[in-house]
């Protein structure tokens, strides 16, 4: 099993978690369902691109026009929602 560990950096005004995880440290990470997106208490699977097509209220690990993963909730504000801070960890596992 690998993973990578990073942290919430930002908070994008769409409300996304912006994390300090490049999207170059991501080539090779499978986007399938094998990979598991960790942060606080809260588990999402997959990694996903901005086109994703997912329904309203879909919590999504991303990688956002930031160059970094990020993670929001289709619709809505993921800081607001999830109630995650800047300096929250968070890891990709697969």
């Amino acid at each position: 099993m690998a993973k990578i560990e990073g942290k919430v950096v930002a908070i994008e005004p769409s409300g996304n978690l912006r994390t300090d995880i490049a999207a170059d440290r991501l080539r090779g990470v499978p986007s399938d369902d094998s990979v598991k997106v960790c942060c606080d208490e809260h588990e999402t699977t997959g990694l996903f691109s901005e086109d994703h097509g997912q329904p309203a209220m879909t919590l999504l690990a991303l990688v956002g026009k930031s160059g970094f993963l990020e993670l929001c909730i289709v619709g809505d504000s993921a800081a607001i929602m999830l109630g995650v801070r800047v300096g929250e960890g968070v890891v990709v596992v697969w």
